[in-house]
């Protein structure tokens, strides 16, 4: 009973404040070479726990992000004035300046703020924990809410425009091209069965649809829709295209010995950097540190789950 009480006020702890547990905080700093003074980029800006570690080594931090709610809160952690620009919300410091965007905009939030020396740039590709445990962002099964899993809640078609408007055969591409779905085929169909008489509006009716076809085995880790949602969600923000965008504009950014370091969690997202890694070594533009990704340790995964699937992968600029 004590268990469950202290563990249902964490999480209303948590939703208070816009949380999110860094994933292999220790790995990304030591790979990102933190130098004093230098301008560093986080192109996830999440919940600021990576670039709170970035500062504290000294560091200075552009934090970029698309979710207005993760620029307001981290500004409110360190007593910044949020102002709105035309391009999104802004907030400034000596050492830590906050812009809300999509990343793929990197080149265009950097040339605005006239940085030019940049000595790092990371990425963190999940979705915070704040995020996931919001009802109303509607990114879990787990929390009944409508169907949203915009990052930028301003415009932008929602997951259940895509549930209820794409044809059969266009969900089970989306399902087995982002989630890498088995049942694509199968959880398609029943999609398309049930929003004949009633349009599919929250995660639990989309979740219980999933279930009814898709049955969680004994072998299986997580939940029958896990890989329907993350398939809706990566389409819903572009997000392979971003990451695809925004790989070559980082790298145009960062100074020589400057380093890129990503964190994916699943292997559509880790097969994009590693093959852009790979032929900017073949150019000689640039040099591999991890020769295989770097994973959470197990005693982090146990601490936090959600870095189960995490993997780093790290280059250093040459030319």
């Amino acid at each position: 009973m004590f268990v469950t009480i202290i563990g249902n006020l964490c999480k209303i702890l948590n939703k208070m404040n816009y949380y999110h547990k860094p994933v292999m905080p220790t790995e990304s700093i030591e790979y990102l070479n933190v130098t004093p003074g230098f301008w560093y980029i986080d192109c996830n800006l999440g919940g600021g726990g990576h670039t709170s570690k970035i500062l504290e080594k000294g560091g200075k931090v552009i934090g970029i992000d698309l979710d207005n709610d993760a620029i307001r809160e981290v500004a409110k952690k360190y007593n910044l004035e949020v102002v709105n620009s035309k391009r999104g919300l802004r907030a400034f410091s000596d050492n830590l300046i906050l812009a809300q965007s999509n990343f793929a905009n990197i080149d265009q939030v950097a040339y605005e703020l006239d940085i030019k020396e940049i000595a790092g740039i990371f990425f963190d590709l999940g979705v915070s924990s704040f995020q996931l445990e919001t009802a109303q962002r509607g990114f879990s099964f787990n929390l009944d809410a409508p169907l949203d899993m915009r990052m930028d809640q301003s415009f932008g078609a929602t997951a259940a425009d895509l549930v209820n408007g794409l044809h059969e055969k266009e969900l089970a591409e989306l399902f087995w091209k982002y989630g890498e779905e088995n049942f694509s085929k199968v959880i398609a169909k029943k999609i398309v069965e049930v929003r004949k008489s009633k349009r599919i509006e929250t995660t639990n009716q989309l979740a219980n649809i999933i279930s009814s076809v898709r049955r969680k085995s004994p072998v299986d880790r997580t939940h029958p829709a896990t890989r329907v949602f993350q398939a809706l969600r990566i389409a819903v923000n572009d997000e392979i295209n971003s990451l695809k965008e925004a790989l070559p504009k980082a790298s145009n950014l960062l100074s020589i010995k400057g380093r890129l370091v990503v964190i994916s969690f699943h292997s559509l997202e880790d097969r994009v950097v590693k093959n852009y890694f790979k032929k900017l070594e073949d150019e000689q533009k640039a040099k591999i540190l991890t020769g295989k990704p770097i994973e959470p340790s197990e005693e982090e995964v146990n601490i936090n789950p959600r870095s189960r699937s995490g993997k780093l992968r790290a280059i250093e600029k040459v030319s």
